[in-house]
């Protein structure tokens, strides 16, 4: 069974948008570090959000690069079942290089909130009072780089 890289931006979003969690790839100094993150996608835009402090704040404040990944419709096949080697695995995977933004503005963390709620809940209206939004961390990533690949599908 064959890969295939996408081309059409349309195709890759669709990918992103059936995925449930993103894995955000930081650099760590000398080495990688990655954690799993709910998210919302626009246009150029991929964000993210945490609870404030802890070690992933301080990379990305040392690091901004990032790498997310995405990856959705695994289905196991095989050829024959006794053959190990006959045995794979199909898929829609995505990646998306970018640099992180720290969002400062509360007017700008609800509006991205609203869009990671409109994802997971399909309502984007909610409203947040002060001590929510001052104890939560939103980065906006912009988008430099994504590709898409599938195998078997």
């Amino acid at each position: 069974m064959n890969s295939q890289f996408l081309s059409q931006r349309e195709e890759i979003l669709a990918i992103v948008n059936q995925c449930d969690a993103c894995y955000i790839g930081m650099v760590d100094g000398e080495k990688p570090y990655v954690l799993p993150f709910n998210f919302a996608i626009e246009g150029d835009y991929l964000y993210i959000h945490s609870g404030p402090g802890g070690k992933k704040e301080a990379v990305l404040k040392a690091n901004n690069n990032i790498c997310a990944a995405f990856s959705t419709a695994h289905e196991m096949y095989r050829q024959n079942e006794n053959v190990a080697c006959s045995w794979g695995m199909k898929y829609k995977s995505v990646l998306i290089e970018g640099k992180v933004d720290f969002v400062e503005t509360n007017e700008e963390k609800i509006e991205i909130l609203n869009r990671v709620m409109l994802k997971y809940s399909g309502r984007g209206d909610f409203k947040y009072n002060n001590p929510a939004i001052n104890n939560v961390v939103v980065y906006k990533i912009k988008i430099e780089k994504i590709t898409g690949k599938k195998r078997g599908y």
